[in-house]
């Protein structure tokens, strides 16, 4: 019936476009500026707010069709049945590669699409079918017990910027005058747990910290063009982010420039009388977000809107103006066109989780896995001196253990126990115990049959059933974040028995998890630890190829690795100070940028350009890499500085460029790699804005934030 009703409105807004040419938002010649403004000139007050809501009704008599705008798809489209699943952001961000962030995009965005289409002819309009999702997210992952740190690209403004702008750009397409999808920043802004006191507590970081890290990955997005921008539940200075005017006009729309619309995090409002408790009703709750300039409701608050104009707390003038970027999107989004116009159109459902895009599933759960320890070079695992391979552990064998939070699923999700036992010749036998559980017990299985093996594989870590968003990480107690930053006790217990048992024989654990994890306690028990993150639906293919050598690890860590929980600061506490490797002081388990390889890479050379630079020129840097080892390997040389001036917020140093580079086997690679000067600027709060500060500046290049290979010094003048 839906079906028909719509034909019958496209049919009568053709009509009444002939007859009447003021009808200007069926033009699909004009501006979606200018088509906005004329459907909003036609619409009633209750219209007009009902359209703020993320379940927007339709309006029948202006063929407007009801439209859910919620959508998530983080890493793959998310809760909507079929999808290809990439690995988590976390993992996509160790590839340190934003072209392969844009395929991944650009992949996703096309199953989008597909999707949308399929579901409008079931006339299926329900949520999670629409075409504006909420990602990516692009908060800094300050703090390693934080559960949702998963979703994001990590603890360093630059590279979240760059992978969050590539993540964008492919979501929302190449075309000029339309938009693929419309991808969302969230959370806006400094947001980055405790989950449990999301809805109430309040950021108070310094002015310093606010611009040098929280800041630039949402300007960075805003730049770029992302369509959305969602606020977040916390308060920041002690106004709540969907009702901060300094905030969403101010900085976001006045200063920044932001033309698309601000939607609200779900029931974000609510917070705003019932836990911030800075207003008294859900009335007064509407009004406050509408003036500060939260365009879109997720929630139920703005049902009070059109009571708030009659009270006098907002003006009809005030939602049109928030109505505007609303319409904007769904005009860009093609939502009042014939599929005709569509770039589209021609988009088949056969794309979704199609080869290509298992493939490219499969290359970035490869480039995302992080080697952190390959004692007497164990690996590659050489697959013919091995006669038994013993398979073990609680997330072997578990789909959770790939997908991660805001998901989706397919028909060839691969677990790691999958992936090891296709990729064995037949001729090698493979056996499998659980071995134990994921936390909370001591019962252990499997030694006899590990005394049976050449080698033992051990899958162990976390899965999204105890780290996540709060309320959906099912078995954790701490809603969703850790606690500490060690293994589950069980795991390493169950570790430590089995190298006890069998002191001489291999064993390689892989590790699943979304954060930095503190691996000290089963370093003494483990020949070689693989980190995975959660690896995707190819993981288990993935992770297979690199223990057996078929491809070579190339991922590094994205976030620091710290010894101890003990060496963080208060996890309340939002200052930077003692956070990341560019304010931690201290000795990190693992630094940021760290992974081995199975080749051996000497940096040869590194020369710049120049060696004094006037403000604006780009820093143009040839680094030289020879691979001294006898297989290819791919090294992601890594570029940091420091800076002329000093004082407790200035960072010991930052990430200002990187590059994958590639290497055969006994041969040497150069490659040119630009360093915009933009990279080194700091916000400067006398003058109110960024600044680049003149004077003498250390180029540190190697391959992790601590392992310098080369120093280059250059002057800004």
């Amino acid at each position: 019936m839906k079906i028909l009703i719509l034909v019958l409105v496209t049919f009568l807004q053709t009509a009444l476009f002939a007859q009447d040419t003021a009808w200007r938002f069926v033009d699909v010649s004009l501006s979606p500026n200018v088509r906005a403004l004329d459907l909003t000139s036609r619409l009633t007050l209750v219209e007009k707010c009902s359209l703020l809501m993320y379940n927007s009704p339709s309006v029948s008599r202006l063929g407007v069709a009801e439209y859910n705008w919620w959508n998530e798809c983080l890493h793959g489209v998310a809760r909507a049945g079929k999808a290809t699943v990439f690995p988590q952001s976390i993992g996509l961000a160790a590839t340190f590669d934003p072209e392969l962030i844009f395929q991944v995009a650009d992949a996703i965005s096309t199953e989008a699409r597909a999707k949308y289409m399929a579901a409008r002819r079931k006339d299926n309009l329900s949520q999670y079918t629409g075409l504006t999702f909420w990602t990516p997210n692009v908060n800094i992952f300050r703090d390693p017990r934080w559960g949702r740190g998963q979703e994001t690209y990590g603890e360093d403004p630059l590279l979240t910027s760059l992978m969050g702008v590539s993540f964008v750009k492919g979501l929302q397409g190449k075309d000029g005058s339309h938009l693929k999808t419309a991808a969302c920043a969230k959370h806006f802004i400094v947001h980055s747990g405790p989950e449990a006191g999301r809805h109430h507590f309040n950021a108070n970081p310094t002015e310093a910290d606010f611009y040098n890290t929280y800041a630039p990955a949402f300007k960075a997005l805003v730049d770029a063009g992302v369509e959305s921008v969602m606020c977040a539940y916390n308060r920041t200075w002690d106004e709540p982010c969907c009702g901060s005017s300094p905030l969403l006009h101010d900085l976001l729309r006045t200063k920044w420039g932001f033309k698309g619309h601000i939607v609200s995090d779900c029931w974000a409002l609510d917070d705003m009388w019932l836990r911030h408790q800075v207003v008294n009703s859900e009335i007064e709750a509407a009004a406050l977000a509408a003036k500060a300039g939260t365009n879109l409701n997720c929630g139920s608050i703005y049902h009070f809107l059109p009571e708030a104009v009659e009270k006098g707390l907002i003006t009809e003038a005030t939602v049109d103006t928030l109505l505007q970027p609303v319409l904007v999107t769904r005009f860009k989004l093609g939502m009042f066109d014939p599929d005709s116009v569509s770039p589209w159109r021609n988009l088949s459902p056969d794309t979704v989780n199609c080869l290509n895009h298992r493939q490219l599933a499969y290359k970035a759960a490869l480039e995302s896995c992080v080697l952190l320890q390959n004692t007497n070079r164990i690996l590659p695992l050489d697959e013919s001196k091995l006669k038994n391979i013993f398979i073990t552990g609680p997330t072997a064998a578990e789909a959770d253990a790939l997908l991660g939070n805001y998901n989706g699923f397919s028909g060839n999700l691969v677990t790691i126990l999958e992936g090891i036992t296709d990729r064995l010749d037949p001729g090698t036998m493979a056996d499998y115990s659980r071995g134990c559980l994921l936390s909370g017990d001591s019962v252990f299985h499997g030694f006899w049959q590990a005394g049976f093996s050449d080698v033992v594989i051990v899958s162990m870590g976390y899965t999204r059933l105890v780290e996540g968003e709060d309320g959906d990480a099912m078995l954790s107690n701490h809603g969703g974040d850790r606690i500490d930053l060690g293994l589950p006790g069980n795991q390493i217990e169950f570790l430590r028995q089995m190298r006890k048992t069998y002191p001489l024989k291999p064993i390689i654990v892989v590790i699943t998890g979304g954060s930095a994890i503190d691996i000290s306690s089963i370093q003494p028990y483990a020949d070689a630890i693989l980190l995975a993150w959660y690896p995707g639906e190819q993981g288990g293919n993935a992770i297979a190829d690199l223990l057996f050598g078929e491809a070579n690890p190339s991922g590094k860590l994205p976030v620091t690795i710290y010894k101890s929980v003990d060496d963080l600061p208060l996890y309340e506490d939002y200052s930077m100070k003692g956070r990341t490797y560019r304010y931690f002081s201290g000795e990190a388990l693992f630094p940021f940028g760290f992974g081995l390889s199975y080749a051996d890479f000497d940096y040869i050379s590194a020369l710049t350009d120049r060696t004094v630079y006037s403000q604006g020129e780009n820093i143009h840097l040839t680094v030289e890499l020879k691979n001294t080892s006898k297989v290819v390997g791919t090294e992601v040389v890594q570029v940091y500085c420091d800076y002329p001036i000093s004082g407790e917020s200035i960072p010991k140093k930052s990430l200002v460029a990187f590059a994958r580079i590639e290497v055969l086997p006994d041969s040497l690679q150069s490659m040119e790699i630009v360093i915009p000067m933009d990279n080194l600027k700091l916000w400067d709060s006398q003058l109110n804005d960024y600044q680049i500060a003149k004077g003498t500046y250390h180029l540190f290049i190697g391959s992790s934030s601590q392992d310098v290979q080369m120093t280059k010094t250059i002057e800004i003048r």
